[in-house]
């Protein structure tokens, strides 16, 4: 989440604007906040200092305080509310070692955040991690045992309601919660509220000596004072009129005043407060006609966030061109800045551009000008620019993290050279800065419902580009979230084979995370949509997965009624890798069962098969287990024989490892029959495949096999399912 999203100033702690740097962190990476435009608020400043020290109900009853001390700033948006809270961060932050953890709770389009997303991205600020898929409840908590015995900083920005913030409140006395939000917060104990208005009047001359310089204030201080007034000492309109003034150093302030008199008086009725709006309203139509166009397409941005790659493609301009404009907004006042992703710029500037956050306090009249003058086929056309600029962008990220070779040369060169990144580094620092915004988009736009092929091709592009750089147990949170939101853009385009996928998805997810039954359904679901498409690949999956998750349910019946389907749907399609698989999971529950005969009749028939396609690891793996099955079965000798087979054929295949777990199966075998010397020179051949590099695997392998050993083999057939996503695409396109 990015911080300060509803105010024009950034944090400086009403102090010399270069002491104005704190370590903040966005998404779990820590960067440093540039110094910001802020003035006065020393008032507010101190009360909020000691309401942290001042004693609240709970000391003068004599108990000790269950949860953190809790500062409420309220104030209508554009009143420097999130601007005082960060000055205040700044100049408290040391007294707090763990950090300052930020959520922004409202979204630019004025929806409250989920608070289970809020809580999901401050656990990953905190770096913890959290089960993909876990609902609301399950974070909440784990955010406030991760906060247990810490001493840090919450800032939840743009609260909504008292109930957003009671749900991330941790039960940690020496944490501290800096809440900002429109008004009071009925239901929230011992909070302290700090209101906040129009700035005093030397405090507003200060900001509007920032932007214009101090000459033109101090020649016409009545004028100044009348810029005040009209802006009604707000510091978002205060910002706006200031920044008029430095687009324009041959106006004077005089000028300034008639121009704010000038505006309309219906202006601001429906928005933020008059001052503010007859401010923007100063600004927008004072803009040429180009960059008017583009202010108002910054609507259209998903969370606020803008780059120069955003706005080029949503203009259909140049970067170069969508940069300059940035840089005029930005001396208008209409963007704050965003630090850069990482502790410095890159040399890849072309790339990784400078971010910007648009206030969210000019977010409704934005969205009003662009349905006033924007024609729908318009805006359609430049939100499917913004996402196809996204996709390319991602596509040339998941690039840079694929293997060096010439198929990736090839594939890099077909990019634009503004769109290439030189390295896996590069790919990913872009990808980490701009996944919030990149998430945003994807949700816009899988409920928007007009773009749904983009939508799509966002999603996988963005699902890739995830697993590359961090990989599918990294990534898995977002990709859950991500494969909801295919089953959402599947569902509604009924599209049954990508509604298939994203099931199986999430249903590996949901198995992954210890969540059976939810797997399950999610499989059956699965394997409904396959038939229905008729896809082969997608109903022996569904089938096998149903399988798997009986099996981790120790419910051996069903899991061989349903890998028995899974086979015959393979033997008919003679795809002898899968039968091979399917014929020793069979075998595996079976010998779970106690059912020894139907145990060694599924492993020998996955051991023939083996043979049959020359996989010779997989044919020594499966002896292996026929051995282990003839041992249970009360067999030794047959075992002792069948193991000595596997060894050699684990020789043969050069598999070091599974090499040396059969020779440590022999050795246990030996144990059992008697013969210790035997065993022993088993142990240490196996020890010197292995070397210094896993000697857990010699020390649990040189026991004894149990029963218990048998099971915990056919518990972990959960984990052979692939860690890729199942990529299933529907041939159909149909928006």
């Amino acid at each position: 989440m990015v911080p300060g999203a509803d105010d024009l100033g950034g944090p400086a702690a009403g102090q010399p604007r270069q002491a104005a740097r704190v370590v903040r962190r966005d998404a779990g990476v820590d960067v440093v906040g540039p110094p910001g435009r802020f003035a006065g608020r020393r008032r507010e400043l101190a009360g909020l200092r000691a309401d942290i020290d001042r004693a609240g109900l709970d000391t003068l009853a004599g108990r000790k305080a269950p949860r953190s001390r809790v500062l409420l700033i309220a104030g209508r948006p554009g009143s420097g509310r999130t601007a005082l809270a960060e000055a205040f961060i700044a100049q408290v932050a040391r007294d707090y070692p763990d950090g300052v953890l930020r959520a922004q709770l409202t979204a630019p389009d004025g929806e409250p955040v989920p608070t289970g997303r809020s809580a999901r991205d401050l656990l990953v600020a905190l770096g913890v991690g959290a089960a993909p898929g876990a609902d609301e409840d399950e974070l909440t908590e784990a955010l406030r045992a991760a906060l247990a015995g810490r001493r840090a900083l919450l800032f939840l920005d743009d609260a909504d309601s008292a109930e957003q913030v009671d749900a991330l409140l941790p039960d940690a006395p020496d944490c501290l919660a800096l809440v900002v939000s429109r008004g009071p917060l009925t239901g929230v104990p011992d909070v302290r509220p700090c209101t906040v208005g129009g700035l005093d009047e030397p405090a507003a001359l200060a900001l509007l000596e920032q932007y214009a310089g101090p000459t033109r204030i101090t020649v016409d201080p009545v004028a100044a004072r009348s810029v005040i007034e009209e802006c009604g000492a707000q510091p978002a309109a205060l910002a706006l009129a200031g920044g008029w003034l430095t687009a324009r150093p041959q106006a004077s302030v005089s000028d300034l005043v008639t121009r704010l008199r000038a505006v309309p008086a219906e202006v601001g009725a429906e928005h933020a407060g008059r001052p503010l709006a007859r401010a923007f309203h100063l600004v927008a139509t004072s803009l040429p006609t180009r960059a008017a166009r583009i202010l108002r397409l910054f609507a259209l941005a998903p969370g606020g966030w803008v780059d120069a790659h955003t706005v080029s493609a949503l203009a259909g301009c140049s970067v170069q061109s969508a940069q300059q404009a940035l840089t005029d907004f930005l001396a208008h006042g209409l963007l704050r800045p965003l630090p850069p992703a990482g502790a410095d710029r890159t040399p890849a500037s072309d790339v990784m551009p400078p971010r910007y956050q648009l206030p969210g306090c000019l977010a409704p009249a934005l969205a009003a000008l662009l349905a006033e003058h924007e024609r729908a086929a318009e805006v359609e056309l430049a939100r499917a620019r913004m996402l196809e600029r996204s996709v390319r962008l991602l596509h040339s990220a998941h690039l840079a993290a694929a293997p060096e070779g010439e198929t990736k040369d090839e594939r890099t060169a077909e990019l634009p050279a503004p769109l290439r990144f030189p390295d896996r580094a590069e790919g990913a620092r872009w990808l980490r800065s701009r996944q919030p915004a990149l998430l945003a988009a994807a949700r816009l736009a899988a409920h928007d419902g007009g773009l749904d092929t983009l939508a799509r091709r966002l999603l996988a592009a963005l699902t890739h580009a995830l697993t590359a750089h961090r990989g599918p147990a990294g990534a898995a949170p977002e990709l859950y979230e991500l494969h909801e939101l295919v089953l959402e853009v599947a569902t509604r385009r009924e599209l049954p084979l990508e509604r298939a996928a994203a099931l199986l998805n999430l249903g590996d997810l949901d198995a992954r995370a210890r969540r059976t039954d939810a797997a399950l359904a999610r499989y059956r679901g699965a394997l409904k949509a396959a038939r229905r498409a008729e896809d082969p690949y997608a109903i022996g999956r569904s089938l096998e997965s149903i399988g798997a998750t009986y099996h981790e349910l120790a419910d051996w019946p069903r899991a061989a009624d349903w890998y028995g389907r899974a086979l015959e749907l393979r033997l008919t399609r003679r795809e002898l890798p899968d039968q091979a698989r399917l014929y020793g999971r069979l075998g595996t529950v079976h010998a779970c069962a106690g059912r020894w005969s139907e145990g060694l009749r599924g492993w020998r028939a996955a051991a023939a098969t083996y043979r049959r396609i020359g996989d010779v690891a997989g044919h020594a793996h499966a002896l292996g287990e026929v051995a282990r099955v003839l041992e249970h079965a009360g067999r030794p000798g047959e075992a002792l024989h069948t193991c000595q087979e596997a060894v050699e054929l684990a020789r043969r295949a050069g598999d070091g490892r599974a090499h040396a777990l059969v020779r440590m199966r022999l050795a246990n075998l030996l144990q059992r029959l008697g013969d210790g010397p035997g065993a022993d020179l088993h142990r240490r051949a196996a020890a010197r495949v292995l070397g210094p590099r896993e000697p857990r695997i010699v020390s649990v392998a040189a026991e004894a096999v149990t029963e218990a050993e048998t099971e915990d083999a056919g518990e972990a057939t959960q984990s052979d399912t692939p860690d890729s996503t199942c990529e299933i695409s529907s041939t159909r396109r149909q928006d």
